[in-house]
């Protein structure tokens, strides 16, 4: 171990004995795959706590023990400030419009002063909790499913899944004339991770979620670098220092050092509360390989995780563990409010290897299905004979308002997540419609924050406790 290590393991010890003598902080992980709507969570939770109207499930607001919430500068001097004002103003403007997805690590501190607890806690005056609340691209999450993978394994696998994947046709055709076991040629390797980056991007806008490695779509300040050019590649019999298969093999393992291990060191190693926020009706919407695809990348990412409680000495040492996971189905305002329990179901049952290792560890886990803002109003209409549960909003591509009958999902999961399983290409019995809307226009009265569903719900499981 060299002196920085030591200085840093130094450092994270002195901060840990030393935080229980300042104000307690709780560190809320937001995570999730594309399009699941982690910058509008953050958002419409933030606002929510601070203007509480809309917040009876959180008891603290509920029993009025919240006397005030405000926005801090957050500790990490090096982190992006999570831009919450600009992404209200998008949200609730005169043209509301959803904001920019993440692209970046970022970070927000939201400061509670809170009652005492207990009969004489009115007497000992008000203490202080601030929640930090980070959150992480979806596409460098998925790359925590790297670790304990090799190339060799790696490789298998993508190719594997890719094979009949229109997205890949382009790429696997150029594999066709590559000699893995040829002598390393750089011309060769950039050509072939372009090619690769391209239909990771394919893959992301058709639905896919195992569109690893992350920085590959999102590459930041590493774009053009070695650690970002390599590809999947099949095994050849024998490979000698200098092939391509070699280099490729190298650099693989490079990302892992220097991407991957840094990001889980610094971000995701300090979590104390995590949410997990998954787009399941756009999976169900492109079909059991979807949901199938989405169930082994969630399973992936979260073994990654260290759930469960700690006790004092791994605190002493500056470890931190996952107390509690909430698995979210996102936009649970394009279905109607009768079938909110199946959907929870389904995320229940998608997550259920997760959660069962986390339950194992001894974190608490929940699912639910909820909307961080609510975009349509319900309605019942009258269709050939037959009531329909729908609800209606103001599309997206258009502005015009439309009403959605998204078909009725499954009483029980196990018969949808089998065909998943099984490779079926497409539901038997059913088809679930989709639309995109966009946010609806607001005149929220004083003290009061966005609308939502179940809002309320998944910050009592999160952090109710600590309030």
């Amino acid at each position: 171990m060299g002196l920085t290590d030591i200085a840093d393991r130094l450092g994270r010890v002195i901060e840990t004995v030393a935080a229980p003598l300042s104000d307690p902080v709780i560190r809320l992980g937001v995570t999730g795959l594309s399009r699941a709507g982690k910058t509008v969570f953050i958002t419409a939770l933030v606002a929510n706590l601070m203007d509480r109207a809309r917040m009876p499930g959180l008891r603290a607001a509920a029993e009025g023990r919240i006397l005030s919430a405000y926005l801090q500068p957050q500790p990490d001097d090096t982190v992006p400030r999570f831009d919450f004002e600009a992404h209200l103003a998008a949200l609730t403007g005169p043209e509301p419009h959803w904001p920019d997805s993440t692209r970046a690590v970022s970070e927000l501190r939201l400061s509670f002063r809170l009652t005492q607890a207990g009969v004489l806690g009115p007497l000992r005056g008000p203490r202080r909790l601030h929640l930090d609340i980070v959150d992480y691209p979806g596409e460098w999450l998925l790359d925590l499913g790297l670790f304990g993978q090799d190339y060799a394994g790696w490789s298998e696998a993508v190719l594997g899944r890719i094979a009949g994947r229109a997205e890949a046709v382009a790429f696997l055709a150029g594999l066709n004339g590559t000699d893995p076991a040829a002598p390393h040629d750089e011309a060769r390797a950039r050509a072939m991770a372009a090619e690769f980056t391209r239909y990771l991007q394919a893959a992301r806008a058709a639905g896919w979620s195992d569109c690893t490695p992350g920085r590959f779509l999102l590459p930041g300040d590493l774009a053009g670098s070695p650690v970002l050019t390599f590809a999947p590649l099949p095994a050849p019999e024998r490979a000698r220092r200098g092939s391509l298969w070699h280099e490729m093999a190298r650099r693989f393992e490079a990302y892992k050092a220097r991407v991957v291990a840094p990001f889980f060191r610094d971000h995701f190693a300090r979590i104390d509360r995590q949410v997990v926020l998954v787009d399941a009706l756009g999976a169900i919407h492109a079909g059991p390989p979807a949901v199938e695809d989405m169930r082994l990348a969630m399973a992936a990412i979260l073994s990654a995780f260290r759930p469960g409680k700690l006790g004092w000495l791994g605190g002493l040492v500056g470890q931190r563990r996952v107390g509690r996971i909430l698995f979210a189905a996102t936009k649970a305002d394009h279905l109607h409010h009768s079938q909110h329990a199946r959907l929870a179901a389904i995320m229940a049952a998608l997550m259920r290897e997760a959660r069962d290792r986390a339950d194992f560890a001894g974190a608490e886990t929940a699912a639910m299905a909820l909307a961080a803002l609510r975009t349509t109003v319900e309605e019942t209409i009258s269709h050939e004979g037959r009531r329909l549960d729908c609800v209606r909003g103001r599309l997206l591509a258009t502005g015009r308002e439309a009403t959605l009958y998204p078909g009725e999902l499954p009483d029980s999961p196990a018969a949808m997540l089998s065909a998943a399983r099984q490779g079926a290409a497409a539901w038997l019995d059913a088809d679930y419609a989709l639309m995109n809307f966009a946010p609806a226009r607001l005149t929220p009265r004083p003290g009061e924050g966005p609308p939502h569903i179940r809002l309320d719900r998944a910050a009592e499981f999160l952090f109710g406790d600590r309030l």
